[in-house]
């Protein structure tokens, strides 16, 4: 007979008192794809520098399991301690960061992005809006992507955002209306 589907908070208990990192190890495998795609789009893509801040992310979220106080989802408490590195990590690379961004948008120029519309679009296609899409990404502040990257990507409400971002509602508003324009104005440069 097959074991009933165990739940988050039954794999913290085991972790945290009995110390089971097996629990903890089902947790990880439960939750590292989203944690790690929310930080690839974090990071603008960029694949190797989002896995290194996703075992950084579990490292902590281990390490501080005893503060998790169940306010939130679990899966919304692993995503702040995510952009919590992910800022982290910019503020040490900031000069590095407005380089990169500077490189990007000096490369956007005449580019075309194909239509989207095109339901039968090939895989080429594809990997191009996504590469687009990427790259606008990149013209957003720091504060603005995190927010759309919450918001629309973990599909979080602006409440649950503000608690990861550790910013009033209203800050995660004025960020996700500032980062959809701008996303707005970069896609349309694009053709789009």
């Amino acid at each position: 007979m097959a074991e009933p589907s165990v739940s988050d908070a039954q794999l913290i208990a085991r972790a945290l008192v009995t110390d089971d990192r097996h629990a903890f190890a089902e947790l990880v495998r439960r939750h590292q794809s989203t944690v790690r795609a929310c930080l690839r789009r974090l990071t603008a893509g960029n694949h190797a520098l989002a896995d290194d801040l996703a075992q950084e992310t579990f490292v902590l979220a281990w390490r501080n399991l005893k503060s998790f106080r169940q306010e939130a989802r679990f899966s919304t408490w692993l995503y702040r301690i995510a952009t919590n590195c992910w800022l982290a990590d910019a503020r040490k690379r900031k000069e590095e960061l407005l380089g990169d961004r500077a490189d990007a948008l000096a490369d956007e120029d005449g580019d075309t992005m194909p239509h989207i519309d095109d339901m039968h679009a090939d895989h080429a296609h594809g990997a191009a809006l996504k590469m687009d899409l990427e790259r606008a990404m990149a013209v957003l502040s720091d504060a603005e992507r995190a927010a759309i990257v919450q918001c629309y990507h973990n599909d979080l409400t602006h409440e649950e955002a503000a608690y990861v971002l550790g910013c009033p509602v209203g800050t995660v508003k004025t960020h996700v209306l500032r980062g959809k324009q701008k996303l707005k104005a970069a896609l349309a440069a694009y053709g789009h």
